[in-house]
């Protein structure tokens, strides 16, 4: 066939591009009902081509080539339908339909002050699709169209898709693969043209929710002008979305519910959703604060009540956060997985998260795109979260979104998960509510995120005592004269007869004098009953309470014994093998225990003991440093087997992740799930030290600080890799000196440890001991197969966590001359070379411990000392970090009056480490034989 005749007839062929939208409606359709298209079509769909073995759901690559193929191929017997232009104009209309649903977001009534410059959509307009109102009595199929009819007239269906797309909600959904997430949204926007059809004490109640959210305001202005409270004036309908999304989750099943935001409406939610007592609001605005540790600003403050709804009580949990904006969103997604567990649920349906973001903060803080990203892997799903951004139109303080993002929409990257978009009209709280609650059953079903936008504005600036007229006039000179939500919805349930202009005004006196009277404004509270995690044996115990951490040295070999079994069948790889095969002589005390099997026996022993561990890391697994190997992959099929599941028939559950390569918001979602459940020993493992770098606004603004700030007790454990082997600047230092730095008020533990014993004992402190706060190790590399750092099955059963271990050869205490002290590494280094050079008058004494600081140890371990006035502390980081510029005031109270302290270690760096391994040597040797030499 001639070029130009072939691309004439492929125009014109119902299997021509022109005609893609049609085909593709008929197959869709046919993979949601097979009898809802003709039997020629049927046959035809039926032989397309399958992928594994899947009947239905196909690649539409696939799909589009062999309609193309049947198209090119003139000698083919291709199904035809009656000609003319009747049916051209079918496939136009089957196209407008996909149109609105693409891109009918895009001419939305979504702008309450109708500011938005909308862009001109082609594909929405008749005469794109050859169509015009002439047509609009010619009645068309409609597709998989949801009106309920297979056929509608045109001008009907035109007028349904400008209600359904077009209106106050616009909807983004067409980007997810999902064909069956698509046909649901679907069915429940276009079935009811996307209106509510609420009743009329639905809608009272709507009134009375904005009444509350525009209420408090008012009366925080009047009581307190000019006081911060980053108000909620213009985005008031997040008070009813937030009780309809509660409401909606406990009907169906949820016990929990975890919200997470910033500043803006937090003191609305506060008041009006969670029910906290308005009076000590007050208090605190008037400066009478019930202080506990240092405190925290009112608006980063958490919260947690129990919510009455139909399906039962739900526990409501506002979690405390700081000034980072969006770290709170991974804290919040940790604390229902917590929940989530203690409650055996798998699905996500008895927890909902539900965090709240500002516009800008939502498009540019990366975490977003991490906590994303992790939202579907096993170590952090929950469910599927609902994300609401609080979309004020102005980032933050002064800027405008062409300076705050590079896309059209703030919620763009939500995109990266395929989660549905729904934006809406923050001035039409009807259609608020309609999408929160389609948020909550979308969530529910399909166990993904979802995004809602609501678009709204800020009354004030970002904060009562800015000014934003100085830079978005125009903006604020239209917000002066537009009414509150609250006032446009009463009027247009006046006009509906719903509700008269006095009755109005009585529920806006009775808000008002409820807050008078202290009362609490929320009529769901109830005072918490559900069940959570008991903190109780842990409040008002410090570091050096009382525990009992020993084991019979029998009940180690019995332990370790079932923690190392494994199937006949799991062939293990060779190096592996050989690790089990040691571990076995090790129980047996034919070899001393390494310092892995020492880390898995304190495992073995905590699970033994019906408690729960979660271990997250990059590599947690087998251990960035092949040491651990809790989980054995099979050489044979690749399944896997983790012994330390398979200790009794009563253990707590023992759960390890290699985790996507995040660490901001993966140790964020750690320390929520640790602060959500005490009774678990919950770890995070920096596949490197110094990754921790990644994730420090969590280390400074939670881990370090959230106990004074908020009263939040953590237990969360860091293992960081560090040590000086010569591997260069980003692979040697776990940056110790930051966590030294942020020590105070006993609010951490940083520990060195230098034996298996010690690491065995360190673990199961964390958990035996009736304490939680962060422990932060820095745990080794070298050490782990150093011939030295070995120990007994004795030295483990002991228990004891040893904060300084003293000399430890049979030196004669009155030949000393030197004591040397040291942390972690460098401590076999200094005892090799002083064993070398036979060396008898410098002592060496470990801290292992170096906060909080232990002077009693200390003290024991330098009581034959006292003669000494020669005393050094040796490090191998350089002198601007490590230990010695924050430790040594705890080293000068250690030694004795007299005696001097000096330094033996790399100079200052502004590099935590050189990058040459002959280098790194020539600084090690002469950081030893300073430390060893005597002046």
């Amino acid at each position: 066939m001639h070029e130009g005749v072939m691309k004439a007839w492929l125009e014109s062929s119902h299997l021509g591009g022109g005609n893609m939208a049609y085909v593709d409606e008929l197959y869709e359709s046919y993979l949601a009902d097979p009898a809802s298209v003709d039997e020629e079509w049927r046959q035809f769909f039926a032989s397309l081509p399958k992928i594994d073995g899947v009947d239905l759901e196909t690649r539409h690559s696939d799909v589009r080539a062999q309609f193309l193929e049947l198209a090119k191929n003139k000698h083919r017997e291709v199904i035809t339908v009656a000609g003319g232009g009747a049916d051209q104009r079918q496939v136009k209309v089957l196209q407008l339909i996909n149109a609105y649903r693409f891109r009918g977001h895009q001419h939305a009534n979504l702008d309450p002050l109708n500011l938005w410059k909308q862009p001109r959509v082609r594909d929405l307009e008749l005469s794109h699709h050859d169509l015009t109102e002439a047509d609009f009595d010619s009645e068309f199929n409609v597709g998989s169209f949801a009106g309920g009819e297979t056929s509608m007239k045109l001008g009907d269906l035109y007028k349904a898709l400008e209600r359904t797309y077009c209106g106050t909600i616009g909807a983004e959904y067409m980007h997810i693969v999902s064909t069956d997430e698509k046909r649901w949204i679907q069915q429940r926007l276009e079935s009811v043209q996307s209106q509510a059809n609420y009743s009329k004490e639905q809608k009272l109640q709507i009134l009375k929710n904005l009444v509350a959210a525009d209420g408090l305001e008012k009366y925080l202005a009047s009581k307190f002008p000019g006081a911060k409270r980053f108000g909620l004036e213009g985005g008031d309908a997040l008070v009813p979305m937030l009780k309809a999304m509660i409401h909606r989750a406990g009907e169906q099943g949820a016990k929990d519910c975890v919200i997470g935001m910033a500043h803006r409406g937090r003191l609305n939610t506060l008041i009006n959703v969670l029910g906290k007592n308005p009076s000590k609001l007050f208090d605190e605005f008037a400066g009478k604060y019930e202080v506990v540790g240092a405190g925290d600003v009112k608006y980063h403050m958490g919260f947690s009540s129990d919510f009455e709804t139909k399906g039962g009580n739900v526990h409501l949990a506002l979690a405390f956060n700081p000034s980072h904006l969006e770290i709170v969103n991974p804290v919040v997604m940790g604390s229902v997985r917590a929940r989530l567990d203690r409650r055996g649920c798998v699905d996500g349906s008895m927890a909902l998260p539900i965090t709240i973001h500002g516009d800008s903060a939502f498009a540019g803080q990366g975490v977003v795109a991490e906590t994303f990203n992790i939202s579907q892997t096993r170590a952090f799903k929950v469910g599927g979260s609902i994300r609401i951004v609080v979309n004020n139109q102005v980032g933050f303080t002064t800027s405008n979104p062409e300076d705050t993002r590079s896309t059209p929409y703030c919620t763009d990257i939500a995109k990266m998960v395929q989660a549905p978009i729904f934006h809406v009209n923050g001035d039409d709280p009807e259609a608020v509510v309609f999408v929160a609650q389609l948020a909550v059953d979308y969530r529910n079903t399909f166990k993904r995120d979802v995004v809602i936008d609501l678009v709204c504005y800020r009354r004030n600036g970002h904060n009562e005592a800015d000014e934003p007229n100085a830079t978005q006039p125009l903006m604020y000179q239209k917000i002066k004269k537009h009414p509150t939500p609250r006032e446009l919805y009463a009027q247009k349930l006046a006009l509906e007869g719903v509700i008269a202009a006095d009755d109005v005004q009585k529920l806006i006196d009775g808000y008002r004098d409820a807050l008078d009277k202290g009362d609490c404004v929320v009529d769901e509270w109830r005072p918490m009953t559900e069940s959570m995690a008991d903190w109780t044996p842990y409040i008002g115990k410090d570091w050096d309470v009382a525990y009992d951490a020993a084991l019979p040295v029998e009940k180690l070999v019995d332990l370790g014994n079932k923690a190392i079994q494994f199937p006949e069948s799991h062939t293990l790889q060779r190096q592996v093998g050989k690790v089990y095969e040691d571990r076995a002589l090790m129980l047996k005390g034919e070899k001393k225990i390494d310092w892995g099997f020492a880390e898995i026996l304190a495992y073995a022993s905590i699970v033994g003991a019906g408690n729960r561990i979660r271990i997250v890391g990059q590599d947690s697994g087998r251990g960035t440093f092949f040491h651990r190997h809790a989980v054995l992959h099979s050489q044979a099929d690749a399944s896997v087997y983790t012994p330390l599941e398979h200790i009794s028939a009563d253990q707590g559950p023992f759960q390890v992740y290699d985790s996507a390569l995040s660490e901001e918001a993966v140790l964020a979602f750690e320390y929520g799930y640790a602060t959500a459940e005490p009774s678990a020993l919950v770890i995070w493992e920096g596949q490197f030290g110094d990754f921790a770098n990644g994730a420090q606004v969590v280390i400074d603004q939670f881990l370090s600080s959230g106990e004074q700030k908020w009263g939040r007790l953590c237990g969360l454990t860091l293992l960081l890799p560090h040590g000086y082997e010569g591997q260069g600047p980003e692979h040697s230092s776990a940056r110790l000196e930051r966590f030294l730095q942020l020590c105070a008020d006993h609010n951490m533990q940083v520990v060195v440890p230098s034996t298996p014993a010690q690491v065995f004992a360190m673990i199961r402190r964390q958990m035996v001991r009736p304490l939680r706060r962060p422990l932060i190790v820095m745990s080794p590399k070298s050490l782990l197969r150093h011939p030295l750092a070995t120990s007994t099955l004795e030295e483990l059963s002991s228990g004891v966590f040893q904060n300084v271990i003293g000399e430890i050869d049979t030196l004669k205490p009155s030949d000393v001359k030197r004591v040397v002290m040291c942390s972690g590494k460098v401590y076999y280094d200094l005892l090799d070379e002083r064993r070398k050079r036979n060396i008898t008058d410098i002592a060496i004494v470990r801290i292992e411990q170096l906060y909080p600081f232990p002077a009693a140890e200390m003290a024991e371990a330098l009581k034959d000392y006292q003669h000494v006035k020669d005393f050094v502390w040796c490090q191998e980081e350089p002198q601007n970090q490590g230990a010695w510029y924050c430790s040594q005031h705890h080293f000068w109270a250690s030694v004795p009056a007299g005696a001097k302290l000096t330094y033996a270690g790399r100079e200052a760096s502004s590099s935590p480490a050189v990058g040459y391994l002959s280098v790194h040597n020539k600084q090690q040797q002469a950081l030893v034989n300073a430390a060893l030499t005597l002046v």
